[in-house]
């Protein structure tokens, strides 16, 4: 019997160590994952936090389902993404269930990424893996948006925050911020990205029907409003959370449609 034990824990630890080495090595091939579909808004967009269009029923709406750093139970908390387009803007709409809402920073180019936020990211053409445009924000509607470039020398990659676009947006809160001595129910986060603020990268995989970018939707999730603990969940998976979100091979893929 013990040889069959040994072998058992053999393989299992040949199977987990290849996984782990398989995750930590693999190269993202942009169109493994399932795409996602971005419908064309056929009414105006009025940008409120809420879903009050018929129009936002009709397109994807699709669940993180990736989390990392989560220490605790109320660290896996369900939340709903969904886009739209026109001929002037992206529209994007987060709906986070959320026990504990927290904000504190403030600052534009500040750091929400520490409290409860939104973050989207954009390459308009899926083969740049290099550069995207960067869009974070919390319930204050602070926001820090960015190109960042990835290994702009060998090994380090910066983000330029003097990109500092115009964009609308709007936040639902239901419940208290930083106040944990209740439950809350959760948030909503609804933005009008104009297609301008692209600086024209978008003429080379124009905004409509057939065309694709490549992108990634992030929640940063804080159930502790004095310490620094956060949990991490996204729309596609990140191998290596460790070191950061930005890691472009790891995005998938939107298609505009109709």
């Amino acid at each position: 019997m013990n040889w069959i034990k040994i072998t058992i824990i053999g393989v299992f630890l040949v199977f987990t160590g290849t996984t782990a080495i398989g995750q930590a090595t693999k190269k993202l091939v942009l169109g493994e994952q399932p795409v996602f579909k971005v419908k064309k808004a056929n009414q105006l967009i009025v940008v409120d936090g809420k879903m009050d269009e018929a129009v936002w029923s009709q397109t994807e709406a699709r669940a993180f389902n990736y989390f990392y750093r989560v220490e605790k139970p109320d660290d896996r908390q369900k939340m709903l993404f969904r886009m739209l387009w026109d001929d002037r803007n992206l529209y994007v709409f987060f709906e986070a269930e959320d026990k504990y809402i927290t904000a504190r920073e403030t600052k534009r180019d500040g750091q929400p990424y520490f409290d409860d936020c939104a973050e989207v990211f954009f390459i308009t053409v899926p083969d740049s893996l290099d550069t995207h445009i960067g869009y974070e924000l919390n319930l204050y509607k602070a926001a820090n948006d960015f190109v960042y470039f990835n290994d702009f020398l060998p090994g380090q990659s910066v983000a330029m925050k003097s990109f500092n676009p115009e964009y609308q947006v709007e936040v639902q809160v239901n419940g208290t911020i930083n106040d944990n001595s209740d439950i809350d129910k959760g948030w909503s986060m609804e933005m009008a990205i104009p297609l301008e603020n692209f600086g024209g990268l978008e003429k080379f995989s124009p905004v409509q029907p057939g065309n694709k970018w490549a992108f990634l939707a992030v929640r940063q999730d804080r159930n502790d409003a004095e310490g620094e603990r956060r949990s991490t969940s996204t729309i596609f998976p990140i191998y290596e959370i460790e070191k950061n979100v930005h890691q472009a091979n790891r995005f998938g893929l939107m298609e505009f449609v109709k």
